[in-house]
C-alpha cells in the first residue's frame, strides 16, 4: 500500500508533467507562428535589382501616366496635366510621337490599357474614362467606372485591373465596366497606398507606388504581394546627369513576345529597357517600408 509520501510524489510528478506538456505545446505554437511569419515575410517574397539593357529617347514634356507595348517597337502612352493631356503612339527607338490625340483641357489623363483593338483610359479626379480606336486614336466612346478615382489600368486580355490611388486593386468587367472584385494590398500588415500605373505581366500585376522608386509585384488572385522591384538608381542617375526637372518613376510596358520590360517616369528624357535579377543586398521589412511605402 502506497505511503502518503509516495502519493504526494506521484501528484507532484503528474503536475510537473502537465506543466511541461503545456509549455511544449505553447512553445511549438509560438515557434510555428513565428516561422510562418518569417517564412511569409522573408522567404516567399522576392526582391529584385536590375540592369539596363537599352536606353531610348523619351519626350521630356510627357507627364507619363499610362504606358503599354503595342508591337513593332511602338508604345501607347497616356500623359497627364490639365491642358496638356494626351493619348499617343510612340516609336520606341526614336521617341518620336507618331499619332497624338489631345484631350480636352478639362481632363487630366491617367492610366491606359489595350484590350483587343480598343484603348481604355481613365482620368484623374473623375469617374470618367474614354475608349479609343488603336489604329488612329479616334475617340469611340465615354464611360463611367466604379473606382474612387482613375489612376492605373491594365488587362490580362479578358478583364481590366484598375487602381485609384488607394491600396485597393480592382477587377473590372470589360463589357459592363462594373467592379467584380476588390483586393486591399498590404505589406507587413500595412496598406500599400498610392497604387498607380499598372501592367499585367506573366500572371502578375505590377504596380508603380506613387512617389517611390518601387514596383510591387501582386497576385491578381488574392492581392498578395509576391515581390518588389527596386529602381532608385534610375531616377538618381538622371538627377546626377543634371535632369533636375524630372518627376517620379511611372510607366511600365511589357513586350510579351520578346520578354522585354520598359520603364520610364513623368517628364523623364529616357525610356529604359531593363532586365531583372534577384537583389544581392538583403532587404528586411523595415527597409521596404522606408523605400516603398509612401
Amino acid at each position: 500500500m502506497a505511503t502518503f509520501k509516495q502519493l504526494y510524489l506521484r501528484k507532484v510528478f503528474v503536475l510537473v508533467s502537465i506543466i511541461l506538456l503545456v509549455s511544449v505545446i505553447l512553445v511549438l505554437g509560438v515557434s510555428s507562428a513565428t516561422w510562418n511569419k518569417v517564412s511569409s515575410d522573408h522567404y516567399s517574397l522576392q526582391f529584385y535589382d536590375f540592369e539596363i539593357v537599352n536606353e531610348f529617347p523619351h519626350d521630356s514634356t510627357a507627364f507619363t501616366q499610362g504606358l503599354l507595348y503595342a508591337g513593332n517597337d511602338t508604345l501607347f502612352e497616356s500623359t497627364g496635366l490639365y491642358r496638356q493631356s494626351s493619348v499617343r503612339k510612340v516609336a520606341i527607338r526614336t521617341g518620336k510621337v507618331e499619332i497624338l490625340h489631345k484631350m480636352a483641357d478639362s481632363y487630366f489623363g491617367e492610366g491606359l490599357t489595350l484590350l483587343g483593338e480598343r484603348l481604355f483610359q481613365v482620368t484623374w479626379l473623375t469617374k470618367i474614362g474614354f475608349i479609343y480606336d488603336r489604329k488612329n486614336l479616334q475617340k469611340l466612346e465615354q464611360f463611367t467606372h466604379e473606382m474612387e478615382d482613375g489612376w492605373g489600368l491594365a488587362t490580362d486580355g479578358k478583364i481590366l485591373y484598375g487602381s485609384d490611388g488607394t491600396s485597393t486593386l480592382y477587377q473590372i468587367d470589360s463589357q459592363t465596366l462594373k467592379v467584380t472584385t476588390k483586393n486591399v494590398i498590404k505589406f507587413n500588415g500595412q496598406n500599400v497606398r498610392y497604387l498607380n500605373e499598372l501592367e499585367y505581366i506573366n500572371g502578375e500585376i505590377w504596380a508603380n507606388v506613387w512617389q517611390t522608386d518601387c514596383i510591387a509585384r501582386i497576385s491578381p488572385n488574392n492581392g498578395t504581394i509576391l515581390g518588389w522591384i527596386l529602381l532608385p538608381s534610375l531616377r538618381g542617375g538622371l538627377l546626377a546627369a543634371g535632369y533636375n526637372g524630372i518627376d517620379v518613376l511611372n510607366g511600365i510596358a511589357w513586350d510579351s513576345s520578346n520578354n522585354r520590360i520598359f520603364v520610364t517616369g513623368k517628364l523623364w528624357p529616357k525610356l529604359y529597357e531593363i532586365k531583372l535579377h534577384p537583389a544581392k543586398k538583403h532587404y528586411n521589412s523595415e527597409d521596404i517600408e522606408k523605400l516603398c511605402l509612401a
